[in-house]
C-alpha cells in the first residue's frame, strides 16, 4: 500500500499531460465508409455532364420504355394503314402533311358548352351541291372528312353527302381537301348535331336515305353521359327525317356506347327494322352485331380500334316503308 501511495503522484502527472496534449490536438472523424446501392433490375443509361468529365446515371425502367416504344409503333403502322385505306382520295401531299404537323385538335369536346348551343347557319343546298336533289347521307362527328369523301369520290353523280363536325378546325380542313378534290356532292357544317341535326336536315330538297354515326364520344363517365350526341331527341329527328326505305348505321368500339346506341334505336322498331330481319345475306352474332362494314369502308378509328385487338359492334337499321312490312328493300351506300 505504502508503494502504491508514493507512485501515487508519478500517475497523475502522467495523467496530467495526457489531457494537455489531447486538448491541443483537433481529432476529426473518419471520413464515412462508401454506401454502394444496389440499382434495381433497370437498365441504366449515361448522361454526360456539362463539364463531359463525368457521366450522370439516369435510370429508365425498360417497361415504359418498351410501353412508349410499342405505342409510337402502333401509331405509325395505324396511320400508314389509314393511308393505304384512302390511298383512292390521293390527297395533296403538301396540304395533307402542312395541316396535320400544325393542328392540334382536341378529342374530346363537350357538346353542351355554351358555345356550342348556337345552331349552325343552314347554307344554300343549291350553291354546296351541284344538284340538291340526289338522295343524302348525313355523318354525325365526321371527324377529318376522308371517310365521307371517299365515298363521295365513288358515287359523284348518284348522291351528296353531309359531314357534321364540333370541331371547328376539322370542318375548315375537310372543306378545303374538297376544294382541292373539286367535289360537287360533298360539304362539312360546323354544327353541334344535338342541336342542329333537324333544322339542316329538314331543309334539305331531296331524300335523306342515310345517317351514319360512328364511333362516337363515349364520355365514360356517368355523369358525362348526357354528353353522348346519341339522345332521344336526336334520334327522334334522325328517324323522323328519313326518307321511307332510309337507313341508319351506327358503331362504336366501346361495348357499352354501342349498346346505349343500340337500346335508343330498338325502341324505335315500330318505325325501324334491323336489316338482318329484311336481308338474308346480312351476318350477324348471336348478340345481334354484324359481322362485316358494309360501307366498303373502315373509319379511321375503327382502323386504330382494330389495330388494337379491339371488336367493333355495329348495327344497320331501316326506316319500314309502311307499318308492319315484313320485307324492306332501300338503297345502301356500297351498293
Amino acid at each position: 500500500m505504502a508503494s502504491l501511495y508514493k507512485a501515487a503522484p508519478r500517475y497523475r502527472e502522467a495523467l496530467s499531460s495526457i489531457f494537455s496534449i489531447s486538448s491541443r490536438i483537433k481529432l476529426t472523424p473518419p471520413p464515412p465508409s462508401p454506401v454502394t446501392l444496389k440499382p434495381p433490375a433497370h437498365r441504366l443509361h449515361h448522361q454526360r455532364s456539362c463539364t463531359h468529365t463525368s457521366t450522370v446515371p439516369v435510370i429508365v425502367e425498360e417497361e415504359e420504355e418498351e410501353e412508349e416504344q410499342q405505342q409510337q409503333q402502333s401509331i405509325i403502322r395505324s396511320h400508314s394503314l389509314v393511308d393505304l385505306e384512302y390511298a383512292d382520295l390521293n390527297l395533296p401531299d403538301n396540304m395533307y402533311s402542312l395541316e396535320l404537323g400544325h393542328m392540334r385538335i382536341r378529342q374530346h369536346v363537350n357538346p353542351l358548352k355554351s358555345s356550342l348551343m348556337h345552331p349552325a347557319q343552314v347554307p344554300n343546298w343549291n350553291e354546296v351541291f351541284k344538284d340538291s336533289t340526289l338522295p343524302l347521307m348525313v355523318d354525325i362527328g365526321s371527324g377529318s372528312g376522308r371517310f365521307l369523301m371517299w365515298l363521295a369520290k365513288r358515287n359523284p353523280n348518284s348522291k351528296n353527302y353531309l359531314g357534321l363536325e364540333i370541331r371547328r378546325k376539322l370542318v375548315k380542313r375537310a372543306q378545303n381537301w374538297v376544294n382541292e378534290l373539286a367535289l360537287s356532292n360533298i360539304y362539312f357544317v360546323f354544327a353541334n348535331a344535338m342541336i342542329s341535326f333537324k333544322d339542316l336536315v329538314s331543309t334539305y330538297p331531296g331524300p335523306v336515305m342515310l345517317v351514319s354515326i360512328l364511333c362516337p364520344d363515349p364520355h365514360f363517365k356517368k355523369k358525362y353521359h348526357k354528353r353522348r350526341v346519341v339522345q332521344k331527341p336526336l334520334v327522334d329527328s334522325i328517324v323522323d327525317s328519313l326518307a321511307p326505305g332510309g337507313q341508319v348505321f351506327i358503331q362504336s368500339d366501346v361495348h357499352e356506347v354501342a349498346l346505349n346506341m343500340r337500346d335508343h334505336f330498338d325502341a324505335e322498331s315500330y318505325k325501324l327494322v334491323h336489316t338482318d330481319k329484311i336481308n338474308p345475306g346480312v351476318i350477324c352474332d348471336k348478340e345481334g352485331w354484324l359481322l362485316t362494314n358494309p360501307m366498303g369502308i373502315r373509319t379511321e378509328r375503327e382502323i386504330h380500334a382494330e389495330l388494337e385487338g379491339a371488336k367493333i359492334y355495329r348495327r344497320m337499321y331501316q326506316k319500314r316503308r309502311t307499318v308492319g312490312a315484313s320485307r324492306i328493300h332501300g338503297p345502301t351506300d356500297h351498293s
